[in-house]
């Protein structure tokens, strides 16, 4: 079972703008995106979470020292004009080698879709929770990580690609062999992380359709998460 998780939480929030100072703190049934992942991940039994900050990170460090939280909580400051797997590379020095849930801050989820990550593991590179009900009235199709699979591999992922079997859920469950992959990269991003395991047969999916999750991003989106008790409660 993992116990630590990376959180990534460098984004502006552009698109979120009018309802918060910046991404993380954008409130979600009176909570803050930060604070759903945080205790999120605790009730699922991480006991530590590296959280990586850019924009306005000051504010976010200033939240977060406001509150006692159910976690060991660390971080990392990187540029958040830059890639999001310049995010996940900042993290990995204060993991030493162990495996990790990566989570990203805005993706609202159960606790169980965190644990179900947490209990597979990397399987020697990444896990990727995927959702295969495709067309769901959450997803924006301009903007969720399409995935194609054979079995449980990962055999393409990208945006707005064609054929594509499932969703990409935003959680993960990632090990040393993921962070070497995205350090041999100029400009490293998540999604060519994957492609660069799923190349070597090392990147996997485990099916999370049973459980519910929406990428928090724009109004439309909030509005929609603002009336999803099952996550938000």
């Amino acid at each position: 079972m993992i116990r630590s998780a990376v959180l990534l939480a460098a984004g502006e929030g552009s698109r979120l703008r009018g309802s918060a100072p910046s991404k993380p703190l954008c409130p979600v049934a009176g909570r803050p995106l930060i604070d759903h992942a945080l205790t999120g991940l605790a009730a699922a039994g991480i006991e530590r979470v590296v959280v990586t900050l850019g924009y306005a990170a000051d504010r976010v460090l200033a939240y977060l020292s406001s509150r006692s939280w159910p976690v060991v909580v660390e971080h990392a400051i990187v540029d958040h004009r830059r890639p999001n797997g310049v995010s996940a590379l900042a993290a990995a020095p204060l993991l030493a080698g162990d495996e990790a849930v990566l989570a990203m801050c805005d993706h609202l989820v159960t606790p169980d879709h965190y644990t179900r990550l947490a209990r597979v593991g990397a399987q020697g590179g990444l896990t990727l929770g995927i959702d295969r009900r495709l067309g769901h009235r959450w997803v924006d199709p301009s903007d969720v990580t399409c995935v194609a699979t054979e079995g449980d591999s990962i055999v393409a992922i990208g945006k707005e690609m064609a054929p594509h079997d499932c969703y990409d859920t935003g959680v993960f469950a990632v090990g040393s062999s993921f962070f070497a992959a995205l350090a041999t990269l100029e400009a490293p991003s998540l999604t060519e992380g994957v492609r660069l395991l799923a190349a070597d047969g090392r990147a996997r999916v485990v099916d999370c359709s049973d459980l519910d999750w929406i990428d928090v991003d724009d109004a439309p989106a909030l509005a929609h998460a603002e009336a999803w008790r099952s996550i938000v409660a």
